[in-house]
């Protein structure tokens, strides 16, 4: 998960300095606000199907984990009899340990979809506030004029 938000801000940022080199602005100026909401959205649709599905997948995969769905291997290759079972001694340590896993993606999916792109919104936001104490952002004027 912290790969996820790592690779969201990064092509966020990436969004950004694109539309600035596209606007032929300088790289230590900030952009506007709608430019930086518009960067911030396409940013999100573009990782939010590959942050569900690593998630998503993850998830799904320590279900048998969690309810204690067992096999033998062994009868199953040599006897095409898998004797299969739900529960067990593995459940016992394995499956709290599994749904923790399970909970925690869900809630690290969903930090990382939305409250990494607010935290990210209101940093820029703080960061061009303090660099421009009282004036209008530069970049507001230079990227209406194009």
């Amino acid at each position: 998960m912290v790969n996820n938000g790592v690779v969201l801000l990064d092509y966020t940022q990436l969004l950004i300095d694109r539309k600035k080199e596209e606007h032929n602005v300088d790289e230590d100026k900030y952009v506007d606000t709608n430019t930086l909401k518009s960067a911030i959205i396409k940013g999100g649709k573009a990782r939010l199907r590959p942050v569900l599905l690593t998630a998503m997948t993850t998830m799904l995969g320590l279900i048998p984990l969690a309810i204690g769905f067992n096999f033998n291997f062994f009868t199953l290759v040599s006897r095409f009899d898998p004797q299969i079972f739900i529960g067990g001694d593995n459940t016992a340590m394995w499956g709290p340990m599994a749904w923790t896993i399970i909970f925690g993606l869900s809630f690290a999916t969903f930090l990382t979809l939305i409250v990494v792109p607010v935290m990210y919104w209101l940093a820029f936001r703080l960061k061009s506030g303090f660099s421009n104490r009282g004036k209008k952002p530069e970049l507001d004027t230079e990227l209406q004029a194009v």
